[in-house]
């Protein structure tokens, strides 16, 4: 039986998902473009700095100064879901009932305490 090669298929292309451009984006984009027109031309200076030492180097410092924690944070950050206002306003009063009532359920308790001790310990 003879063996056959199996012809290559093709990928399909992964279509990049459109972000709307946030705030920042529709401002700092338009620069961030200009200056890498503006920039491109002296990428030699760059050359040094892609050696294995420098990179190693690089690294070191993104790890003291943390730049990847604050790199992920601000990730985690914009995929939070904040709630709305009636949401907001709801919990903040479910909050300040449980406060409210765990101090009265503390001071029942702290004064049956001193009553209590009061009776054993003065007579």
């Amino acid at each position: 039986m003879a063996r056959t090669r199996k012809l290559p298929t093709k990928k399909p292309k992964r279509n990049p998902k459109l972000r709307k451009p946030t705030f920042f984006g529709k401002i700092f984009g338009p620069i961030g473009r200009f200056i890498k027109k503006v920039v491109r031309p002296f990428r030699f200076i760059l050359k040094p700095f892609k050696t294995r030492p420098a990179r190693f180097i690089g690294r070191l410092f993104s790890k003291i100064l943390l730049f990847n924690y604050f790199r992920t944070s601000w990730h985690e950050l914009r995929q939070v879901t904040w709630p709305g206002r009636k949401e907001t306003l709801q919990l903040t009063f479910a909050v300040f009932i449980f406060a409210i009532s765990f101090g009265l359920m503390i001071a029942v308790v702290d004064y049956g305490l001193s009553k209590l001790f009061q009776e054993v310990l003065l007579k």
